[in-house]
This record gives structure tokens, sequence and C-alpha cells, in this order.
């Protein structure tokens, strides 16, 4: 779909795109009276959950005629399977999730979004001996304490320690297709190691690893390390200041600084229930929407952590929230820096579901080898289109706009889905969401072209 033009005009500029989104994708162009009104949604304990739970506290929810249960689930894969078998009407979920679905990785189901939760929120922490030992190769700036951001070279001569003593180098992450995943690939590739591969016969992703990666649950990331099961992870709020305020763990790269504004949570429901349910979920993505405004308004900042804080909702010390939700982030104790976009909700068309969001996910399950043969650019258009649902988005922002709780300017009006290249990556590589195949053909770490994983190695040019 290319609408060329930004349209910042009339309600009835909005109304006709909206109306031409419709047409394209079969959804109604406006809706009515939500086909199911009691629902329940799913979430794991982390702080970008927090728009499903100001959408309730605040009756957003209710506003639009829906009686909204919230339910903290065990881990990710719970979760999924749960709104596969609709005893959860939808859920928080990773963004990867749906794409991982859609592709038969792991779970084969068909998963949409129709709404972007939020940007960046994640964190790598390592252990406080690790950080003693990378301490030696951080460059310090002007006030002494290490100048950032932090990159994975840092590390790299504590995992070569390792290895020449026969030791692995393990860290964790939440879910094999988890944003927290690809993130922390990301930046240990960009730091010249390697983080592994999957295979078809071999779904560990660490064939040909120099750090050895596996799934632990968010909450118990902290305990874990401290046990010393693990030297470092990558997970979201609190869990990183968690280890910092329990003295067992340093926070030492953002994910906003391995990819400034990179999506992170989406909200998930089955491709059934959304054409059961086209008003409801219209109505839902509108609650979810306010939430998000709501979120970003600063002011609002210090209620949402009370509120979070909640042992309903994340149910972790509001001290620890608030040190990364309040407008800034704490590295190493006493190093405390600006992060006023630490969390971003709304602002930057957060909520609106991009097809190069999408993209991105892609690619990097191709790079790792989840996805285990080359694919076409039109594949990787195709296969975002399935999962990700703007129609369904902007059918809500026209109704939030004609009711007065939104402008136009809020929102990508005209959008194509495609966000313009970027290269605010850590290592400074672009990224255009049109040129898939050509962006993993830049990475001097990771698949390209027709290349495979085989046995214990990688095959193929």
């Amino acid at each position: 779909m290319g609408f060329s033009r930004v349209l910042r005009g009339s309600g009835t500029l909005m109304a006709t795109l909206v109306a031409a989104l419709a047409v394209m994708t079969g959804a109604p162009a406006r809706a009515g009276e939500p086909e199911k009104d009691v629902l329940k949604f799913g979430f794991i304990k982390l702080t970008d959950m927090a728009p499903l739970a100001i959408a309730k506290e605040k009756f957003f929810f209710e506003d639009e005629g829906l009686q909204v249960e919230l339910e903290a689930q065990a881990n990710w894969k719970v979760l999924l399977d749960r709104v596969i078998t609709g005893e959860l009407d939808g859920a928080h979920m990773l963004a990867g999730q749906p794409l991982g679905a859609t592709i038969g990785y792991g779970t084969q189901a068909d998963i949409v979004t129709a709404f972007s939760m939020d940007l960046n929120g994640n964190a790598i922490t390592v252990s406080n001996a690790v950080f003693e030992e990378m301490k030696p190769h951080l460059e310090a700036g002007p006030d002494g304490k290490p100048k950032h951001p932090i990159s994975a070279a840092a590390l790299k001569p504590v995992v070569e320690r390792f290895r020449a003593e026969g030791k692995p180098f393990n860290m964790a992450m939440v879910f094999p297709v988890s944003t927290h995943n690809y993130e922390l690939r990301y930046w240990l590739a960009a730091g010249g190691l390697s983080p592994g591969f999957y295979s078809p016969d071999n779904t560990s992703g660490q064939i040909v690893a120099d750090v050895l990666l596996s799934v632990t649950p968010p909450p118990q990331m902290p305990a874990t390390m401290e046990a010393g099961t693990i030297n470092g992870y990558s997970v979201g709020e609190p869990w990183n200041q968690a280890a910092l305020f329990k003295r067992v763990g340093v926070p030492i790269v953002t994910d906003h600084q391995i990819w400034a504004y990179n999506p992170e949570k989406v909200f998930g429901v089955t491709s059934k229930w959304a054409e059961t349910n086209p008003n409801t979920h219209v109505a839902v993505v509108k609650a979810l929407i306010r939430a998000g405004m709501w979120l970003d308004d600063p002011n609002n900042r210090a209620e949402a952590v009370k509120i979070l804080s909640q042992s309903n909702y994340v149910g972790a010390d509001a001290e620890v929230i608030a040190n990364s939700m309040t407008g800034s982030f704490e590295f190493e104790k006493g190093d405390r820096r600006p992060a006023p976009e630490f969390n971003v909700f709304f602002k930057h068309f957060a909520t609106y579901p991009f097809y190069s969001d999408a993209v991105w996910y892609l690619t990097q399950m191709r790079r790792w080898g989840q996805i285990p043969t080359a694919k076409p650019d039109e594949w990787y258009f195709e296969t975002a289109q399935k999962v990700y649902r703007p129609a369904i988005y902007m059918q809500a922002a026209e109704a939030l706009i004609a009711e007065g709780k939104a402008k136009p300017e809020d929102f990508p009006v005209g959008s194509d889905g495609f966000k313009p290249a970027t290269s605010a990556f850590i290592d400074g590589l672009e990224y255009d969401g049109r040129k898939p195949n050509a962006y993993l053909s830049s990475f001097p770490i990771g698949l390209k072209g027709n290349q495979t994983v085989s046995g214990n190695g990688v095959a193929g040019g």
C-alpha cells in the first residue's frame, strides 16, 4: 500500500485515508459496538506492560465498553500458547513472537498485531566480576566515568580468558525470538564476538558461538547471575536496575544505545480473533493509544511507577522501577545518566505498527539461522503485511480524532508503513526496511546471501 503524501489535514481527509486502508485490508471503515466486551489479556511482569495497566486503571478500556482482566503469565511460551488456545483474548508480546509464530519458528500460529506497545526499555547487564575485568578496556570520559555506549569489544578479552581456561561464557535472554536476544546478539557481533547460530537440527543458537546464550525468565535473571550460572543478560526493566540494587551486577548498555528508538513489545491476538471481533479490536487499540499518550506525559510517570509496583502488575519496588522510568538510568552504582526516553510509549509514532519494524526482526531471524535459507526481499514484505495491521490502528486513530481525544499530527497519516532509513545503531550500519537482503550483506558476522548453517559451521556463499 503506497500513500506518498503525509496528510495533516481535516478529519475528512483522515476518514478518506482510513476508508482506503479498510478497502485494502478488508477491515470495516468504522467500528461499531464491541462483539465481545468481557476480555482477559496476558502480560509478563515488565515495565513495558504499562499501557495495559494504565488502560485499565485509568478506565480507558471501560470508556470503550470493555471489561478487561489482566493476568500475569509464567513465561513467554505459556503466554503465547494461551493466546493460541483462546484462554487469553490477547497479550503483551515480544515483537518477534507474532512473526516467529507466523513463519512457524517454534510454534506455528497466525498471530497479528495492530499496536506497538513501546520503544526502547531494555538493557544488558553483566556480573560485578565481569564488569571489573572489563574496566581496563573501557574508554574514560571527561568525568573519569566510562564513555558510553560501551562496546562489546571491551567484553572480548574477558570471553577470551574464559575460553583459555576452558570455561564457557554464558549470557541469558528471555526467549529465542525476543528483542532481547536480537539486541544482545547485535551488540556482541558489533564488538567482534559471535553469539552463535541456529539450524533446523540444532535450536540452541550456540553453533560457532563465542558467547553461549540461553533462556531465563526475566524476574529470575538477577538471582541466576548471583548464583554464577550466567555471567550477564539482556532483559527489560526493572530487572537490570534490580541487579544494581541487589549489588549483583552492573547495567552496561541500553537498547536505545544499541538501536535508538527500537520497537520493543506489541499487543498480539490470533488472526481468527481479529476477524471475529473487529470492533472489539479497534476499541482495544483506542484504549491502548490513550494509555500511551497518558504515559508519555512526564507529569504522569511518578503515578505510573506506583501503579506498576503493585503486586498484580510488575511487583517490583517503586524505587527500582523509577530508576529507569522517570528520566534517568543508573549504570554502575552512582553513575546515573539522563535517559528521558529510556521508555517511550507514544512519541515518535511509537504505537504505530510499521512494516519496517517487522522486516528488521525478520532480518535478524535470518541473520542467525532461525530462517534457515535465503528469502527474496518480497518475502519479507509479504510476511510483514500478514502480521502487522496498520489499517486497524488507523481506524482507532480516526475515532480518537473524531472524539477530540487526539490530533491528526499524532499519527503517521499517509505512511506506507516504512520508516526512513537509519544508521542510529551502535555499529553505524544503515538499515533500510525496503532492502532487507542488502542490509544482511552489510554485517561482518551473520548469515548472508545463500549461506546456511550446516553441522557445526556455516556453508555456502
